[in-house]
């Protein structure tokens, strides 16, 4: 009996060990992986890439409105009703745009005030104005779509905004210039630095959640007047497609 408890005492004792050496190797261990990941992290290098096309646009966005003023409220919103409501007829018969490409985007109905010494401030009339978001795809006609809506009426006229319709078509291209821009950049890096580049790391597209990026562009319009005998004149010009990567590749 007292030769088996020395048995159990010598195996207790080796499992104690056995364990406590784990433990001790995990300690030992620690700081080497630690050390490790330090060595990763020394051994990178991060760019930003950038990508951007320069496209013809595909569809116009155009603020057409009117403003009318009246003695009371319900004159000038009347009158403004009226003129929207002709507009309306002329984009839909007329030119064939869709009731999807036509959108109220602004309405309201505010008096006017007038001051002097001797009464103050006062209301004299009323302000009412109705404004259209017109979506338009014959980039051809834009003046003379212009000039129609001035001679029915539309008496606040906003920039043209050029744009592209689906940019995702354009994603790829975008991104593949965007990406080799990154190469250059990291290479050039590299090589500075008596070093090799090695694979990427990580890629990170970086446009607020919208990929790829476009710009619109605001046309200028000249003759804009309905009694310009050459009638408005509106160039298209180009939009740009853009994307950013921040890009981590490997330092050899």
């Amino acid at each position: 009996m007292i030769k088996f408890g020395k048995s159990i005492g010598a195996v207790l004792l080796a499992g104690s060990l056995i364990i406590g050496g784990m433990g001790l190797s995990g300690v030992l261990k620690g700081p080497e992986k630690a050390y490790a990941a330090d060595e990763v992290q020394k051994n990178i290098v991060n760019v930003v890439g950038k990508g951007e096309l320069a496209i013809k646009p595909d569809i116009v966005y155009l603020s057409i409105g009117v403003t009318t003023t009246a003695d009371t409220a319900q004159e000038a919103q009347k009158g403004t009703a009226a003129k929207i409501a002709k507009l309306t007829a002329l984009f839909k018969t007329t030119w064939g745009i869709a009731d999807k490409d036509i959108q109220s985007t602004q309405f309201y109905v505010q008096p006017n005030y007038v001051y002097n010494e001797k009464e103050g401030q006062q209301v004299k009339g009323y302000n009412a104005q109705h404004t259209l978001k017109i979506s338009y795809r014959d980039l051809t006609k834009v003046g003379q779509l212009l000039d129609a809506a001035s001679t029915a009426g539309a008496n606040n006229i906003g920039n043209a905004s050029f744009a592209i319709e689906d940019p995702s078509a354009f994603e790829a291209q975008v991104i593949e210039k965007a990406m080799l821009n990154a190469d250059v950049k990291a290479a050039a890096i590299a090589k500075a630095a008596k070093r090799g580049l090695g694979q990427v790391v990580t890629v990170i597209q970086s446009d607020d959640g919208n990929n790829p990026v476009i710009y619109m562009e605001s046309a200028k319009m000249a003759n804009t007047s309905a009694d310009s005998a050459a009638g408005s004149s509106v160039e298209p010009g180009e939009v740009k497609v853009t994307t950013q990567l921040s890009v981590t590749y490997e330092l050899k």
